[in-house]
């Protein structure tokens, strides 16, 4: 992957102002996903640092479903949701955290065998709350992390300081 393959992808993000609420800039990354090349940019980008270091990647509800399951698609591994409280029919764990806007709560099955090496992946490091509920989430499942990786991290927030180390293919 080039310089000039990531600047392209990062372009394609797009800033919604004022979403979901007022003062909030909402980083629309779909303009990315439709272009073929720039999701395959990413991919790559995400798996680079951690290749062959996982056996599944698990992906936050909702946009970073469709990063997860590119990027496991491309590891040739499988891909574990970590939903939204209420949407799973087998919920075996459940981990409550705030937002920069709210509050939420992600729960996931027990589907993978106690041990396994599971990439966190989601869209958007922020305030770092979802990523360390995930990793809270993973741990109470006796899974092991080999890794976090973001699309994009809002380096002002300071997410880091929260969740502790992440891959961030484009830092803003």
């Amino acid at each position: 992957m080039t310089s000039e393959a990531l600047a392209h992808a990062e372009s394609l993000i797009a800033g919604i102002p004022d979403f979901p609420q007022p003062g909030v800039l909402f980083r629309d990354i779909s303009p990315l996903l439709a272009d073929a090349q720039a999701l395959r940019t990413v991919v790559d980008a995400v798996i680079e640092p951690f290749a062959g270091q996982f056996d599944v990647v698990a992906g936050i509800e909702a946009r970073g479903f469709m990063l997860a399951g590119a990027v496991a698609i491309a590891a040739g591994v499988g891909m574990a949701p970590i939903r939204k409280a209420g949407k799973l029919p087998r919920p075996a764990a459940s981990v409550s955290y705030a937002l920069e806007y709210g509050t939420a709560e992600i729960e996931m099955s027990d589907d993978l065998a106690a041990g396994t090496r599971v990439l966190l992946v989601d869209d958007i490091l922020a305030t770092g709350g979802t990523l360390r509920a995930g990793h809270h989430l993973l741990d109470e499942l006796g899974l092991q992390l080999a890794g976090t990786a973001v699309l994009m991290e809002l380096v002002d927030l300071h997410g880091r300081a929260v969740c502790g180390p992440v891959h961030s293919v484009f830092r803003v």
